[in-house]
């Protein structure tokens, strides 16, 4: 089953032909506390002038899942990846959370119709519309 996923499915980890291309013409920069591979291209890529990054999720393909330093480095906002440097998180830095959306963990607001509990009553702050006889 694992073998047909690679082949039919994007979203659960890399395809056979990522695979493929990842092995041609990827090297390892490292990985993240979430099992994700991060790669960079062995040449620069003449079509963009510089080199590609890539990563392979662990499990289902999930941007939200790629930590801070990693976004930033397979973005190009650093030179640096994450396992070449010292950074210590500031004490006001919270622990990633991944994106719940869509979860039943996600955050619902006051008054939304998803929202356990009772609706809050209207304040009464509104006139109803009703069509004029």
């Amino acid at each position: 089953m694992k073998y047909l996923l690679m082949i039919f499915t994007w979203w659960n980890g890399a395809t056979l032909n990522s695979r493929f291309y990842t092995r041609l013409h990827g090297t390892l920069v490292g990985t993240d506390e979430f099992g994700n591979l991060y790669y960079r291209g062995k040449k620069i890529d003449p079509a963009l002038g510089f080199e590609r990054r890539w990563v392979i999720y662990n499990g289902y393909a999930e941007g939200s899942a790629t930590p801070p330093g990693w976004y930033g480095w397979l973005h190009h906002t650093v030179d640096v990846p994450p396992t070449d440097e010292k950074y210590e998180p500031r004490e006001w830095q919270l622990p990633y959370i991944p994106n719940l959306t869509g979860t039943p963990e996600a955050w619902r607001p006051p008054g939304s119709t998803l929202r356990a509990g009772a609706r809050p009553k209207a304040t009464g702050d509104y006139e109803a519309w009703s069509p004029e006889a």
